[in-house]
């Protein structure tokens, strides 16, 4: 089969492309900006690329065109496509029927730690020799890619609750029909297309409906989001993790060690480096996850002892003057309140110099940036970009007094956080996006102080 996608180079769609690609399709796709690392990867398997929309791509007569949720109505090639009532379907769908249909999908879902806890799951199950394939937004440094497929009928996804395309709106975990479904958390996010935490508690009940029977979900207890979206019914097992469930996690010691207990059981003890009480109850998903499907607990916890976390997980980019220059996704208030803690326990009273950019669509509608105070003020300093946004960030951030800054030029950021950081600061860049380079330009900006 030939597939031609659009929005190639998505970190979901060119994930698909792998994967596609490795089952033995031909795979061609297009993006409004072409470039590395994604263009480079796909490129590396053979995927030709085609920078823009031009409605000179029918002319490749791919079998089907696979729509990414980037397309929208009004792309020219999208248009010819309709007009001329060539083949499409989106990723999601493509994914199920072509690579996902007949397989052990373990799906993992939340607002929070989907990336960190898909990877965890992954590597439990690599450690206990399952060999699983998975597809998964971000990259687990214990695997070195986002996607693979193997010849197991395992298959571990990221279940994003985002729209499906244009024209299915339905969130993409619908089409993933997992076996093993873990719910990770719920709050409020994706303001663009939810309006209400109701519409997304919806969706959520709408996954958990395509559990079978013989399946589990693993839901965290201490969420009462998504009680309510259990009690609107379930028809399979579920265990909880986490609040009153029987996973627990104890607290950790100075080195981030801590003990996994199950029904007030003792079932070990993890020994590993990971920051924060999120990366903890993560951790309880996975072993409860991959128990489900076969593995130990105790080689769970072996295996998480090896677990290298995933690139933009509080990833040291680099350090100059003494200063220590850290790479995070968190974007969400939530995320950002739990990454700032989880680096404070573990720097002490070190200063942490927070720096953000409220990029996510959310962010950007401004829905959230009342919360943005109260989830920076562990920081001793906050230093925000405002570019691109619509809404006043300096008076959101007024709470914090004068230990915030905001800059609507990038140059500008990066002088003023060289010129106020002393050695033994620790500066936590936060953003879902490249934040134009930030790292390496900050970094050098250090060294040329």
């Amino acid at each position: 089969m030939h597939i031609h996608i659009l929005g190639i180079c998505g970190t979901f769609m060119g994930g698909l492309a792998v994967l596609a690609r490795a089952a033995g399709h031909k795979v061609t796709g297009c993006d409004a900006n072409v470039y590395p690392p994604m263009s480079t990867q796909l490129e590396a398997q053979g995927i030709a690329l085609i920078e823009g929309y031009g409605v000179e791509q029918v002319k490749l007569e791919p079998d089907v065109f696979v729509i990414g949720n980037v397309v929208t109505r009004g792309n020219p090639l999208m248009e010819e496509i309709l007009n001329r009532g060539l083949p499409y379907v989106s990723g999601p769908q493509w994914l199920r029927e072509n690579v996902l249909h007949g397989r052990w999908v373990l799906g993992v879902a939340g607002t929070h730690g989907k990336t960190t806890t898909s990877a965890m799951l992954a590597w439990i199950l690599e450690h206990a020799g399952m060999n699983p394939g998975f597809l998964i937004g971000g990259v687990p440094q214990n695997f070195g890619v986002s996607a693979r497929l193997t010849e197991t009928p395992f298959f571990v996804i990221e279940a994003d609750e985002y729209d499906t395309a244009f024209f299915d709106k339905r969130s993409k975990f619908v089409h993933y029909a997992p076996r093993t479904a873990v719910l990770n958390n719920l709050e409020y996010d994706h303001a663009d297309i939810f309006p209400d935490l109701a519409a997304i508690e919806t969706q959520f009940h709408h996954l958990v409906r395509t559990v079978p029977g013989n399946g589990l979900v693993v839901a965290n207890g201490a969420e009462a989001a998504l009680d309510r979206v259990i009690a609107r019914g379930a028809w399979t097992p579920v265990e909880r993790f986490g609040g009153s469930g029987a996973w627990q996690a104890g607290e950790a010691d100075a080195d981030g060690a801590f003990t996994v207990q199950h029904a007030g059981v003792v079932q070990g003890r993890v020994q590993w480096q990971l920051l924060g009480a999120h990366n903890r109850q993560n951790a309880l998903a996975a072993i409860a996850a991959a128990r489900h499907a076969g593995v130990p607990v105790a080689l769970a916890i072996e295996a998480l002892g090896r677990f290298e976390n995933v690139k933009r997980r509080m990833e040291v980019r680099g350090t100059q003057r003494g200063v220590t220059v850290y790479d995070d996704f968190a974007h969400h208030p939530t995320a950002i309140a739990t990454t700032v803690a989880g680096l404070r326990r573990s720097v002490g009273a070190a200063r942490i110099l927070a720096v953000i950019e409220p990029r996510s669509n959310t962010m950007k509608l401004g829905v959230m940036k009342q919360a943005l105070p109260g989830s920076l003020q562990e920081a001793d300093r906050v230093y925000c970009y405002s570019g691109g946004l619509n809404w006043d960030a300096a008076d959101a951030l007024a709470p914090l007094g004068n230990k915030a800054e905001v800059h609507a030029d990038l140059d500008a950021l990066i002088k003023a956080i060289a010129a106020h950081a002393q050695s033994g600061d620790q500066v936590l860049v936060m953003s879902n996006g490249g934040f134009g380079g930030i790292h390496e330009k900050l970094l050098k900006q250090l060294g040329a102080h």
